[in-house]
């Protein structure tokens, strides 16, 4: 564990930027033809294994035979962007103040920020971090949006340094 000491005498460690497999989930590239299976039909990357993390990337149905005995989740498409279950992802990791929503009866959220290009009239509320319009009970549209603004001060402190 790495602390950090900033500048209003708090201490901050690894643990406060969420558990090892979030930013590696974040940064992955899903919903592509799995570089381990490419000549085997409906091989798209559209899962994650959190034991793994970033040493395992993306996976296909293929792949989890040799992850059964991790947690591995599902990753789903919602307009073109990456999203995920609360009901998977909600016990892992505090996602209060990110915006759900609900699809196909499922309540999901997005891996990612979303910006807008400008807010539209009468917008009084908008992510901390891209600025999306969000309704007044939430300050993060995505996951992302919310782990940026725990990380962001320890990257403003490394730069200091």
């Amino acid at each position: 564990m790495v602390s950090v000491q900033s500048p209003g005498a708090m201490v901050r460690s690894e643990e406060d930027l969420g558990p090892p497999w979030l930013r590696p989930l974040l940064g992955t590239s899903f919903f592509v033809p799995c570089p381990a299976h490419p000549h085997l039909s409906k091989n798209e990357c559209n899962l994650f294994c959190l034991g793994c993390a970033d040493a395992a990337g993306a996976l296909c149905s293929y792949c989890v035979p040799a992850h059964r005995n991790h947690h591995v989740v599902q990753i789903r498409r919602s307009s073109y962007h990456n999203v995920i279950r609360v009901s998977e992802v909600g016990k892992l990791i505090d996602i209060a103040h990110v915006q759900t929503y609900v699809i196909n009866s499922a309540k999901i959220v997005f891996l990612n920020g979303r910006p807008q290009a400008r807010p539209g009239k009468g917008v009084t509320n908008t992510c901390e971090i891209c600025c999306r319009s969000l309704p007044d009970s939430f300050r993060f549209c995505s996951l992302g949006c919310k782990v940026l603004v725990d990380y962001l001060p320890h990257i403003f402190l490394f730069l200091a340094s």
